[in-house]
């Protein structure tokens, strides 16, 4: 806030200075490097001495924001190791003709870093695809010259002002992968001297001016003590009070929403075997989601089975069947099922918990929320890590719209009316839903996670009988994420101070 005073007696600007502002006032002429130097104050000290002089209209201060562009994290390795385009380009050069699995088997590249590959070199017209087979239409010329991108790879850090067309052009095609380049925002800081400014520097700083009542002072008192006159009108900083990060406080939230609605809550630990993750829910040893490419895995581990009785009962359930069914028609191996992995699902817990229900406590409702893991691509919208809302009714006469009743009550506690169910199949319940929600801004309906009703081959081995058993697990990070308008899910973990301080508490 400025000074009441349009033209303040310099006498009376002179008491106000405080030591830092004393400091830096017979500098003033000088560039920021120079008064840094000559002040010997750290460049918090010093610009926060400016911003003073500036509320007091010794000067002006001007900033100037320049954008950056600069190398990232795979850009880096990139740098050192070729571009994945680079990579299938040089394999074709020396295999001139290979089958799409070949060449990806070879190029040692990821799924990602293949498929983008394979789209990049057909566009510049470098390479074909015919019946399967990748060939190589470039010429020595060609397969020599660097593709911009590579340039610009090499070149940066780079002011984006300073860039060619050509060069912009390329930093577009960067900017769509993956952490390949950083935009970054320098500001770059200056000032102007005023009138009042220009006629301090010549001014003789008094340094005996007294900052604070001590009880030193009150004993050295005489009636040439001076203090320091203080502006109540200028700004003073902002006081944060602490709080607890806002991922965890949603969290805790929507704890309380389960817990009003009479659940209790399970916990677990991350690490589970491929018995509690898959087997106990009805999923057979080869289906594709054990694969390593959607599971974590942990090398040289074996994981400790529960009783004889219910590996005995999964066991039954997958090669022969209950209640009627056939099973899965394989030979269930107990060594697979010891494996252990970073959990992808917090319905693993669910699936523990049943099997150590006691018919007398029954019907009961459990729920969880945790981080659960997967070997996903990393976009906007998924991540290799996230949490789920995990919940399950056991109660004899429950039922299908029970279920639905259930998840429309919680949504509509957490703020939210607008989500439908279409049915889905999953393997261990019967019949399934999934569950969307309306992303307003980008005008999808936007998967949340499933539910149903567990089958008798999840409920016998683990319960001994077949008893309805409702259960869900939505994805609880995008619940956050559009509540607090987040548009990439990569951002909630970014942690910049001033984005959450900024961030308000979950409220109803």
């Amino acid at each position: 806030m400025k000074n009441s005073q349009k033209n303040p007696d310099l006498t009376d600007l002179l008491e106000k200075l405080s030591p830092i502002e004393r400091k830096i006032v017979p500098y003033l002429e000088n560039d920021l490097e120079t008064l840094k130097e000559k002040s010997k104050l750290d460049e918090t000290s010093l610009l926060r001495a400016l911003k003073f002089l500036e509320s007091k209209e010794a000067l002006k201060l001007n900033t100037k924001i320049t954008k950056i562009v600069d190398i990232g994290t795979n850009g880096i390795y990139y740098k050192k190791n070729h571009l994945p385009e680079r990579v299938l380009l040089t394999l074709l050069e020396k295999n001139n003709l290979l089958s799409i699995e070949e060449a990806k088997k070879l190029s040692k590249l990821s799924e990602n870093e293949y498929k983008v590959s394979i789209g990049i070199l057909k566009g510049k017209a470098l390479i074909s695809l015919n019946n399967g087979k990748l060939a190589l239409t470039a010429n020595k010329e060609e397969i020599i010259k660097k593709t911009l991108e590579e340039q610009l790879i090499e070149i940066l850090p780079k002011k984006i002002d300073s860039l060619p067309p050509e060069m912009i052009h390329a930093l577009e095609n960067l900017k769509k992968r993956k952490d390949i380049i950083e935009l970054k925002e320098e500001k770059e800081i200056s000032f102007t001297l005023t009138d009042l400014g220009k006629s301090l520097i010549n001014q003789k700083m008094d340094s005996n001016l007294i900052e604070e009542v001590t009880p030193e002072v009150i004993k050295s008192w005489n009636k040439n003590t001076k203090f320091r006159k203080y502006d109540i009108q200028s700004q003073v900083p902002k006081i944060n009070g602490g709080k607890r990060h806002f991922v965890n406080q949603s969290i805790e939230y929507a704890k309380n929403i389960w817990l009003e609605m009479g659940f209790k809550e399970m916990t677990g630990k991350k690490t589970v075997t491929s018995f509690w993750n898959f087997d106990a829910l009805f999923q057979p040893q080869d289906h594709p989601v054990r694969d390593m490419h959607d599971t974590f895995f942990i090398k040289s581990v074996e994981g400790k089975l529960p009783s004889k009785e219910i590996i005995a009962n999964v066991k039954k359930a997958h090669e022969q069947g209950v209640d009627n069914s056939s099973g899965w028609k394989y030979s269930w191996k107990e060594d697979e099922s010891k494996k252990v992995l970073l959990r992808t699902h917090t319905t693993c817990l669910s699936a523990q918990t049943l099997s150590k229900l006691n018919k007398k406590d029954l019907p009961a409702k459990f729920f969880a929320i945790g981080k659960v893991y997967r070997n996903e691509t990393l976009d906007w919208s998924h991540g290799f890590d996230f949490n789920m809302t995990e919940g399950i009714v056991i109660d004899k006469n429950a039922n299908f719209r029970h279920l639905l009743g259930y998840l429309k009550e919680f949504f509509k506690k957490m703020g939210f009316t607008d989500i439908r169910f279409t049915p889905a199949y999953f393997p261990y319940t019967e019949p399934s839903v999934e569950i969307h929600w309306w992303h307003k801004e980008r005008k999808v309906w936007l998967e949340l996670g499933g539910a149903g009703i567990f089958r008798p081959e999840v409920t016998i081995p683990l319960l001994r009988e077949s008893i309805p058993v409702l259960a869900w697990g939505p994805g609880f990070d995008r619940i956050i994420m559009d509540y607090y308008k987040i548009k990439d899910l990569r951002k909630m973990y970014s942690n910049n101070i001033k984005d959450l301080r900024r961030k308000e508490m979950w409220i109803k």
